[in-house]
C-alpha cells in the first residue's frame, strides 16, 4: 500500500484573479470561483483541482517547481497572458506566466485532452527524491539526461498528467516554491516516518499539514 495518493494541486499568486484566468485556460480548466482571496479551477476529476492561493510575495527567483504544458501553438498561451523567455533554445518553448514563473509549452500537432503535461521539479539529487516519491505514491522511476544533466521522471497514479519530472540543477532551494501538490494519506506518520519533515501542523486556521520532502519541497498532506 502507498503512503500517499496525489490530490490537487496548488499555485500561489499575487494577483488571483489575473492568475486564475491565466491558468484555467492554458491548463484547460473551469474557473468556477475567484475572488482576492482564493480561486478554484475544476475538471473532469477532483483530481483536476488547481487551487490558486494568494500570498504577499512576488517572483524573486527561478522557480524550482513549473508546469510543462500541450498547445497547438506557443501563440496561444502568449495570447493568454504569457511572456516570452526562450523561445529558440530547445524543442520546446520557455514562458513566463502574468507574474514572472516559468513554464515550458511544448507545440503538439494533436493536442491531448488533457493540457497539463507534467511537473517539473529542480533537484540536488534527482534520482534520490525521485526515488523517495516513487516509493510514497506507489509508483516506479524512469531515468534519462546525461551526468550533470540528468531526469528522472514518477508516473502519478490517478493524476492529471503524465510525471513529476525531478531535473538536476547545481543551486540551492532559497525561497518556498510557489506551486506544490497535495496529498491524500491514511496517516501523516507515513509520511514523517519516511523522511518528510512536519513545517505545520493541523490548528484552528487549517485541517491539513504542512511538510517539506527530503529536499524541502512542500507539499500538504490531507487525511483521508
Amino acid at each position: 500500500m502507498s503512503a500517499a495518493t496525489y490530490k490537487d494541486l496548488c499555485i500561489d499568486a499575487v494577483d488571483v484573479p489575473r492568475m486564475a484566468a491565466f491558468w484555467a485556460r492554458v491548463l484547460g480548466r473551469d474557473l468556477r470561483s475567484s475572488d482576492d482571496e482564493l480561486a478554484t479551477l475544476t475538471g473532469p476529476t477532483e483530481r483536476h483541482t488547481v487551487w490558486v492561493n494568494p500570498v504577499p510575495e512576488p517572483v524573486t527567483a527561478k522557480q524550482r517547481v513549473h508546469l510543462d504544458v500541450h498547445a497547438a501553438s506557443v501563440g496561444d498561451v502568449l495570447a493568454a497572458g504569457a511572456t516570452p523567455l526562450d523561445l529558440e533554445s530547445f524543442a520546446w518553448r520557455v514562458l513566463r506566466d502574468p507574474e514572472g514563473g516559468e513554464l515550458c509549452v511544448f507545440e503538439r500537432e494533436t493536442v491531448p485532452d488533457e493540457l497539463l503535461y507534467e511537473v517539473v521539479v529542480d533537484s540536488a539529487d534527482p534520482e534520490r527524491i525521485a526515488t523517495w516519491w516513487a516509493d510514497v505514491l506507489g509508483s516506479t522511476v524512469e531515468t534519462g539526461g546525461q551526468p550533470g544533466d540528468r531526469w528522472v521522471a514518477v508516473p502519478v497514479p490517478g493524476a492529471p498528467f503524465e510525471a513529476l519530472v525531478f531535473g538536476q540543477v547545481p543551486e540551492p532551494k532559497t525561497v518556498k516554491n510557489r506551486i506544490h501538490w497535495d496529498v491524500d494519506t491514511p496517516d501523516v506518520r507515513l509520511l514523517t516516518g519516511d523522511g518528510a519533515r512536519v513545517l505545520r501542523e493541523p490548528d484552528g486556521d487549517i485541517s491539513w499539514t504542512v511538510l517539506a520532502d527530503p529536499e524541502g519541497n512542500e507539499f500538504c498532506a490531507f487525511v483521508d
